[in-house]
Protein backbone atom coordinates (compact mmCIF):
# COMPACT_ATOMS: atom_id res chain seq x y z
CA UNK A 1 0.00 0.00 0.00
CA UNK A 2 1.45 3.24 -0.69
CA UNK A 3 1.68 5.71 1.73
CA UNK A 4 0.02 9.53 0.50
CA UNK A 5 1.14 12.24 2.36
CA UNK A 6 -2.23 12.71 4.22
CA UNK A 7 -2.33 8.74 5.52
CA UNK A 8 1.84 9.93 7.10
CA UNK A 9 0.35 12.99 8.57
CA UNK A 10 -2.50 11.65 10.21
CA UNK A 11 -0.63 8.57 11.40
CA UNK A 12 1.81 11.39 13.03
CA UNK A 13 -1.45 13.32 14.56
CA UNK A 14 -2.82 10.18 15.54
CA UNK A 15 0.43 9.32 17.52
CA UNK A 16 0.39 13.40 18.63
CA UNK A 17 -2.73 12.79 19.94
CA UNK A 18 -2.08 9.62 22.28
CA UNK A 19 0.64 11.73 23.70
CA UNK A 20 -2.07 14.77 24.19
CA UNK A 21 -3.33 11.99 26.56
CA UNK A 22 -1.02 11.65 28.72
CA UNK A 23 -0.31 15.30 29.34
CA UNK A 24 -3.30 15.90 31.43
CA UNK A 25 -1.87 13.30 33.71
CA UNK A 26 1.69 14.72 33.81
CA UNK A 27 0.22 18.13 34.86
CA UNK A 28 -1.73 16.96 37.56
CA UNK A 29 1.34 15.22 38.68
CA UNK A 30 3.75 18.17 38.50
CA UNK A 31 1.47 20.85 39.66
CA UNK A 32 1.39 19.49 42.78
CA UNK A 33 5.31 19.99 43.25
CA UNK A 34 5.43 22.94 40.94
CA UNK A 35 3.09 26.50 40.71
CA UNK A 36 1.06 26.45 37.24
CA UNK A 37 3.25 29.16 35.60
CA UNK A 38 6.23 27.74 37.17
CA UNK A 39 5.21 24.72 35.28
CA UNK A 40 4.73 26.46 32.02
CA UNK A 41 7.69 28.75 32.56
CA UNK A 42 10.21 25.71 32.88
CA UNK A 43 8.62 23.33 29.94
CA UNK A 44 8.13 25.66 27.27
CA UNK A 45 11.96 27.45 28.26
CA UNK A 46 14.13 23.79 28.37
CA UNK A 47 12.20 23.07 24.95
CA UNK A 48 13.61 26.43 23.64
CA UNK A 49 17.04 26.00 24.50
CA UNK A 50 16.82 22.30 23.07
CA UNK A 51 15.74 23.62 19.71
CA UNK A 52 18.73 26.54 20.00
CA UNK A 53 21.08 23.87 20.77
CA UNK A 54 20.14 21.11 17.72
CA UNK A 55 18.46 22.57 15.49
CA UNK A 56 19.50 26.66 15.24
CA UNK A 57 20.43 26.20 11.75
CA UNK A 58 17.06 25.21 10.45
CA UNK A 59 15.53 28.37 12.67
CA UNK A 60 17.83 31.35 11.67
CA UNK A 61 17.97 33.64 9.92
CA UNK A 62 14.27 34.78 11.10
CA UNK A 63 12.42 37.48 9.17
CA UNK A 64 10.53 40.10 10.24
CA UNK A 65 7.13 38.63 8.82
CA UNK A 66 7.82 35.19 10.60
CA UNK A 67 8.68 36.63 13.80
CA UNK A 68 5.63 37.96 13.64
CA UNK A 69 3.25 35.49 12.69
CA UNK A 70 5.14 32.93 15.49
CA UNK A 71 4.64 35.09 18.23
CA UNK A 72 0.79 35.23 17.48
CA UNK A 73 0.92 31.58 17.49
CA UNK A 74 2.88 32.02 20.50
CA UNK A 75 0.87 34.20 22.31
CA UNK A 76 -2.70 31.90 21.58
CA UNK A 77 -1.02 29.04 22.81
CA UNK A 78 0.02 30.24 26.04
CA UNK A 79 -3.15 32.03 27.35
CA UNK A 80 -4.75 28.65 26.49
CA UNK A 81 -1.82 26.42 28.23
CA UNK A 82 -2.53 29.05 31.51
CA UNK A 83 -6.32 28.49 31.57
CA UNK A 84 -5.66 24.90 30.86
CA UNK A 85 -2.62 24.51 33.45
CA UNK A 86 -4.38 26.80 36.15
CA UNK A 87 -7.80 24.89 35.24
CA UNK A 88 -6.25 21.49 36.35
CA UNK A 89 -5.79 22.58 39.99
CA UNK A 90 -9.23 22.19 40.31
CA UNK A 91 -10.75 20.24 38.45
CA UNK A 92 -9.44 16.14 37.26
CA UNK A 93 -7.22 15.21 34.02
CA UNK A 94 -10.31 13.10 32.81
CA UNK A 95 -12.68 16.29 32.71
CA UNK A 96 -10.16 18.74 31.51
CA UNK A 97 -9.54 16.09 28.62
CA UNK A 98 -13.15 16.08 27.37
CA UNK A 99 -14.01 20.22 27.88
CA UNK A 100 -10.42 20.77 25.95
CA UNK A 101 -11.88 18.16 23.25
CA UNK A 102 -14.53 20.87 22.30
CA UNK A 103 -11.66 23.08 20.66
CA UNK A 104 -12.30 20.89 17.21
CA UNK A 105 -16.04 22.61 17.22
CA UNK A 106 -14.95 26.15 18.49
CA UNK A 107 -12.57 25.96 15.43
CA UNK A 108 -15.13 25.96 12.46
CA UNK A 109 -17.40 28.26 14.27
CA UNK A 110 -13.77 30.61 14.50
CA UNK A 111 -13.31 30.27 10.65
CA UNK A 112 -17.10 31.36 10.49
CA UNK A 113 -16.62 34.40 11.89
CA UNK A 114 -13.15 34.78 9.87
CA UNK A 115 -14.28 34.05 6.68
CA UNK A 116 -18.55 35.53 7.69
CA UNK A 117 -19.73 32.03 6.40
CA UNK A 118 -23.03 30.79 8.14
CA UNK A 119 -22.17 27.79 10.24
CA UNK A 120 -24.53 24.37 8.68
CA UNK A 121 -27.01 23.04 10.54
CA UNK A 122 -24.88 19.96 11.39
CA UNK A 123 -22.62 22.64 13.51
CA UNK A 124 -25.09 24.10 15.57
CA UNK A 125 -26.97 20.35 16.02
CA UNK A 126 -23.50 19.26 17.49
CA UNK A 127 -22.80 22.20 19.93
CA UNK A 128 -26.25 21.24 20.84
CA UNK A 129 -25.43 17.97 21.84
CA UNK A 130 -22.04 18.77 23.26
CA UNK A 131 -23.74 21.13 25.97
CA UNK A 132 -26.02 18.26 27.08
CA UNK A 133 -22.91 16.41 27.60
CA UNK A 134 -21.50 19.11 29.26
CA UNK A 135 -23.91 19.43 31.32
CA UNK A 136 -24.48 15.77 32.29
CA UNK A 137 -20.15 15.61 32.84
CA UNK A 138 -20.10 18.50 35.07
CA UNK A 139 -23.50 17.94 36.80
CA UNK A 140 -24.26 17.15 40.25
CA UNK A 141 -25.11 13.93 40.02
CA UNK A 142 -21.53 13.60 38.35
CA UNK A 143 -19.11 16.05 39.25
CA UNK A 144 -20.48 19.96 39.62
CA UNK A 145 -19.45 22.72 37.58
CA UNK A 146 -16.43 24.15 39.02
CA UNK A 147 -13.70 27.49 38.27
CA UNK A 148 -11.62 24.44 36.97
CA UNK A 149 -14.52 23.42 34.54
CA UNK A 150 -14.46 27.20 32.92
CA UNK A 151 -11.14 28.20 32.63
CA UNK A 152 -10.91 25.10 30.75
CA UNK A 153 -13.53 26.07 28.49
CA UNK A 154 -11.65 28.84 27.95
CA UNK A 155 -8.84 27.37 27.18
CA UNK A 156 -10.87 24.85 24.36
CA UNK A 157 -11.64 28.16 22.42
CA UNK A 158 -8.46 29.17 22.65
CA UNK A 159 -6.76 26.50 21.36
CA UNK A 160 -9.42 26.29 18.30
CA UNK A 161 -8.54 29.89 17.64
CA UNK A 162 -4.64 28.27 17.45
CA UNK A 163 -6.32 25.35 15.29
CA UNK A 164 -7.63 28.46 12.52
CA UNK A 165 -4.46 30.21 13.13
CA UNK A 166 -2.14 27.46 12.61
CA UNK A 167 -3.63 26.03 9.41
CA UNK A 168 -2.75 29.54 7.55
CA UNK A 169 0.55 30.53 8.81
CA UNK A 170 2.13 26.34 8.47
CA UNK A 171 1.73 27.27 5.12
CA UNK A 172 4.40 29.97 4.93
CA UNK A 173 6.85 29.20 8.02
CA UNK A 174 9.10 26.05 7.97
CA UNK A 175 8.01 23.96 10.39
CA UNK A 176 11.18 23.87 13.20
CA UNK A 177 11.53 28.25 12.91
CA UNK A 178 7.64 28.19 13.86
CA UNK A 179 7.73 25.58 15.96
CA UNK A 180 10.54 27.55 17.96
CA UNK A 181 9.25 31.28 17.46
CA UNK A 182 5.65 29.84 18.94
CA UNK A 183 7.61 27.79 22.44
CA UNK A 184 10.33 31.29 22.67
CA UNK A 185 7.27 32.89 22.83
CA UNK A 186 5.33 31.07 25.26
CA UNK A 187 9.04 31.33 27.94
CA UNK A 188 9.25 34.53 27.48
CA UNK A 189 5.70 35.41 28.53
CA UNK A 190 5.59 32.91 31.38
CA UNK A 191 9.02 34.58 32.61
CA UNK A 192 7.62 37.94 32.02
CA UNK A 193 4.34 37.35 34.53
CA UNK A 194 5.23 34.84 36.88
CA UNK A 195 5.56 36.76 39.47
CA UNK A 196 2.74 39.27 38.92
CA UNK A 197 0.47 36.22 38.69
CA UNK A 198 1.65 33.59 41.35
CA UNK A 199 4.13 32.99 44.32
CA UNK A 200 6.34 31.00 42.11
CA UNK A 201 7.02 27.35 43.87
CA UNK A 202 9.12 24.16 42.76
CA UNK A 203 10.08 21.38 44.84
CA UNK A 204 12.20 18.66 43.54
CA UNK A 205 11.27 15.38 43.34
CA UNK A 206 11.63 12.90 40.94
CA UNK A 207 7.68 12.75 39.95
CA UNK A 208 8.16 16.32 39.10
CA UNK A 209 10.96 15.96 37.35
CA UNK A 210 9.06 13.09 35.22
CA UNK A 211 6.36 14.99 34.40
CA UNK A 212 8.66 17.81 32.99
CA UNK A 213 10.59 15.71 31.19
CA UNK A 214 7.65 14.79 29.20
CA UNK A 215 5.54 17.82 28.98
CA UNK A 216 9.10 19.11 27.38
CA UNK A 217 10.05 16.26 25.20
CA UNK A 218 7.14 14.38 24.46
CA UNK A 219 4.18 17.01 24.82
CA UNK A 220 5.42 20.16 23.83
CA UNK A 221 9.18 19.34 21.16
CA UNK A 222 7.49 16.32 19.72
CA UNK A 223 3.97 17.30 19.67
CA UNK A 224 4.61 20.75 18.19
CA UNK A 225 6.92 19.85 15.51
CA UNK A 226 4.66 16.80 14.37
CA UNK A 227 1.51 19.16 14.73
CA UNK A 228 3.01 22.23 12.73
CA UNK A 229 4.77 19.95 10.01
CA UNK A 230 1.99 17.75 9.55
CA UNK A 231 -1.33 19.21 9.87
CA UNK A 232 -1.15 20.65 6.60
CA UNK A 233 -0.85 17.64 4.67
CA UNK A 234 -4.58 17.18 6.17
CA UNK A 235 -7.74 19.15 5.91
CA UNK A 236 -8.30 21.18 9.47
CA UNK A 237 -11.86 18.87 9.58
CA UNK A 238 -10.04 15.54 9.62
CA UNK A 239 -7.31 16.82 11.79
CA UNK A 240 -9.92 18.04 14.29
CA UNK A 241 -11.66 14.03 13.93
CA UNK A 242 -8.06 12.50 15.24
CA UNK A 243 -8.08 15.09 17.72
CA UNK A 244 -11.20 13.88 19.27
CA UNK A 245 -9.87 10.73 20.75
CA UNK A 246 -7.37 12.41 23.04
CA UNK A 247 -9.79 12.48 25.69
CA UNK A 248 -10.40 8.59 25.65
CA UNK A 249 -6.71 8.25 25.86
CA UNK A 250 -6.25 10.64 28.49
CA UNK A 251 -9.14 8.60 30.32
CA UNK A 252 -7.67 5.72 30.29
CA UNK A 253 -4.26 7.32 31.33
CA UNK A 254 -5.76 8.94 34.40
CA UNK A 255 -7.67 5.83 35.48
CA UNK A 256 -4.81 3.72 35.34
CA UNK A 257 -1.83 6.51 37.03
CA UNK A 258 -4.05 8.69 38.85
CA UNK A 259 -7.17 6.07 40.13
CA UNK A 260 -10.05 8.41 38.55
CA UNK A 261 -13.12 7.60 37.73
CA UNK A 262 -15.57 10.32 36.11
CA UNK A 263 -18.63 7.87 36.99
CA UNK A 264 -21.51 6.66 34.71
CA UNK A 265 -22.65 10.23 34.53
CA UNK A 266 -19.56 11.56 33.52
CA UNK A 267 -19.23 8.98 31.02
CA UNK A 268 -22.66 9.89 29.28
CA UNK A 269 -20.98 13.03 28.93
CA UNK A 270 -17.95 12.19 27.89
CA UNK A 271 -19.38 10.11 25.63
CA UNK A 272 -22.48 13.07 24.06
CA UNK A 273 -19.00 15.54 23.99
CA UNK A 274 -17.24 13.45 21.77
CA UNK A 275 -20.69 12.29 19.47
CA UNK A 276 -21.43 16.06 19.26
CA UNK A 277 -17.84 16.82 17.97
CA UNK A 278 -17.78 14.07 15.15
CA UNK A 279 -21.30 15.22 14.51
CA UNK A 280 -20.48 18.99 14.08
CA UNK A 281 -17.05 17.67 12.28
CA UNK A 282 -19.10 15.18 9.91
CA UNK A 283 -21.69 17.33 8.74
CA UNK A 284 -20.24 18.73 5.53
CA UNK A 285 -20.55 15.23 4.05
CA UNK A 286 -23.95 14.37 5.98
CA UNK A 287 -27.11 14.72 3.98
CA UNK A 288 -29.44 17.56 5.34
CA UNK A 289 -26.77 18.81 7.81
CA UNK A 290 -24.14 20.63 5.47
CA UNK A 291 -26.71 23.19 4.28
CA UNK A 292 -26.02 27.07 5.85
CA UNK A 293 -28.01 27.06 9.24
CA UNK A 294 -28.77 30.74 8.20
CA UNK A 295 -28.17 32.79 4.89
CA UNK A 296 -24.84 34.68 4.31
CA UNK A 297 -24.81 37.94 5.38
CA UNK A 298 -22.20 40.31 3.69
CA UNK A 299 -20.95 43.58 5.04
CA UNK A 300 -21.59 46.84 3.52
CA UNK A 301 -18.62 48.04 1.42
Amino acid sequence: MDVTPRSRAETFLLATTLIWGGTFVAMKIGLTGMSAMMLIALRFTIAAFVFLLFLSRKIFPISQTAAKKGALLGVILFLGFVAQTTGLYYTSASKSSFITSMMVVFAPFLQVVLERRPPTVGNLLGVLIICVGLWFLTSPAGSEMNVGDVLTLVCSILFGLYIVYLDIISKEIGAFQLTFLQVATCALLAWTVIGVVETPTFEFSLSSLAALGYLTVFATLLTTTIQTAYQKDTTPTRAAIIFTIEPVFACIFAFLVLGENIGGWGFLGGTLIISGVLLSELSDSLPGLSRPAYARVERPE
